[in-house]
């Protein structure tokens, strides 16, 4: 059992004003896995004070000196890997090798980006007679969540770091403890006192206080795009800058001249990836109405291999989900599908044999899926995948558009030009072809109710920075 229940302000692990312990619950087992405290509108007056105070020193440091740093991060970082992984592992259910791997290692992989795009980074330029300076916006509110933990504070707190801003972190109650060893790395790293605060809490308590709070000059959110709009409710008033980065219903078209066993295949196994928690998972399989029988086929052999279990159990692909809400939530969209018409060829409701204790799910395939339907319109985050029929490449793009969200779109095709003009068609922030990996210098966020801002590379670093123009600079 984990007992952290201090908050990280100025430098230093201090006691909440009002004690409120919680219990952070491991979702495999349905047991407490520690403990942390809830905060309050006053830590975050005291984290934001700390932070404030920090500011003009640390804004004033060199691009040398921020690379030094995030050098520093990045060793203390692979001394904590292990920690952070078993973290992880514990509070929101990854299997040990997703938690490892592509979860912990995560973080470095952002650190890592951050320091290259900041090696080249320009932060002035001159027009004529007019000096253009990109400048710290200040002191940044950081709110993460749950599903991709320390992935999400690294790739904030690094570009903030880079930028020049001071900070204060909210991460998920959910899965806190991954935060905390972090902000043990940047103490250790030798992060300045104020620079770097962390205050635990939940929405109301501590994500409000943030975004309304007159001295924060920038909320960077990632969550819910209903959370999402709170956040920027709250921050209106204030007129704060706000990046978000919120949900997806990402639609991964197979045009009818793919390697269609591979991409069905891989289609499958990224969607049910991190049992389906997330934001940019290809949750909507577009295909042929004619190769309908035979995607169903296929990516139900997927759905029925995938071991499903104990974190902590060599081999496990999937682990449960991260609460018993959302295992509520993905049970009753399930049984929507079913109610609707939809054609289930895998999975269904319930838990998987054998895992009658954790929130654990059967990962589901529907066939013949129409777009208006409910399991094709909300985000599920579970491991459902929706396979809808089309008839032709303009269908595909159109039923593609067709829905509120657009972080990311993926399309398969034998012949790359046609696949890249129909990528150019997506209104979505990402597209992947064939199956190409994402690009941890490239910039990462969506279109419509997807969110507002990018995060990763030189893009990331580039939201923490308010541009000014200074007029007369060059003149003689």
């Amino acid at each position: 059992m984990r007992e952290m229940l201090k908050f990280y302000i100025d430098g230093e692990w201090v006691d909440p004003v009002t004690a409120n312990p919680v219990d952070v619950i491991n979702p495999a087992t349905e047991e407490p896995c520690g403990r942390i405290s809830l905060g309050s509108a006053a830590d975050v007056d005291l984290a934001v004070a700390a932070a404030n105070r920090a500011a003009a020193g640390y804004a004033a440091t060199t691009r040398e000196q921020r690379i030094e740093l995030l050098e520093s991060v990045l060793a203390e970082f692979a001394k904590r890997h292990d920690d952070i992984a078993e973290a992880i592992m514990d509070e929101m259910g990854a299997p040990w090798g997703l938690a490892k791997g592509a979860q912990a290692g995560s973080g470095p992989q952002h650190i890592k980006a951050t320091i290259r795009a900041l090696k080249t980074f320009e932060f002035e330029e001159t027009n004529r007679t007019t000096l253009i300076v990109k400048e710290p916006i200040g002191v940044c509110a950081l709110i993460t969540p749950w599903n991709w933990p320390v992935n999400q504070v690294a790739c904030k707190v690094a570009p903030a770091l880079a930028a020049g801003c001071t900070m204060v972190l909210k991460p998920s109650e959910i899965a806190p403890f991954d935060a905390m060893i972090f902000a043990e790395v940047l103490d250790a790293a030798g992060v300045p006192a104020g620079v770097f605060n962390l205050v635990n809490g939940d929405g109301p308590g501590v994500g409000t206080a943030l975004s309304q709070h007159p001295d924060v000059a920038m909320v960077s959110f990632t969550g819910s795009t209903r959370a999402g709009v709170a956040v920027a409710q709250n921050a209106a008033p204030t007129v704060k800058r706000i990046a978000q980065e919120l949900g997806g219903k990402s639609a991964n078209i197979l045009l009818d001249d793919a390697d269609f066993g591979k991409a069905v295949r891989e289609g499958a196994q990224e969607c049910f990836d991190n049992t389906g928690q997330s934001c940019n998972a290809p949750t909507r399989m577009l295909v042929p109405r004619d190769r309908m029988e035979e995607a169903a086929s296929i990516a139900a052999e997927v759905a029925t291999r995938i071991r499903v279990g104990d974190p902590r159990t060599e081999g496990i692909e999937v682990g449960p989900l991260v609460s018993g809400q959302q295992w509520t939530k993905v049970q009753d969209l399930i049984q929507k599908g079913i109610d609707e018409g939809a054609t289930l060829v895998a999975g269904g409701t319930g838990h998987p044999e054998g895992l009658k204790k954790g929130w654990y799910a059967r990962p589901t395939v529907f066939a013949n899926v129409s777009n208006d339907m409910i399991i094709a319109r909300e985000e599920i985050f579970g491991p459902v995948l929706s396979i809808i029929p089309y008839d032709d490449e303009d269908e595909a793009v159109e039923i593609a558009n067709d829905t509120p969200y657009g972080l990311s779109g993926y399309v398969s095709s034998g012949n790359l030009d046609r696949a890249r003009r129909v990528a150019a068609r997506l209104r979505t922030g990402m597209v992947h072809i064939n199956g190409a990996n994402l690009d941890s210098m490239a910039p990462f966020g969506g279109y419509k109710h997807s969110g507002n801002g990018r995060e990763w590379g030189p893009h990331g670093i580039g939201e923490f920075l308010e541009v000014k123009s200074i007029y007369g600079f060059g003149a003689s």
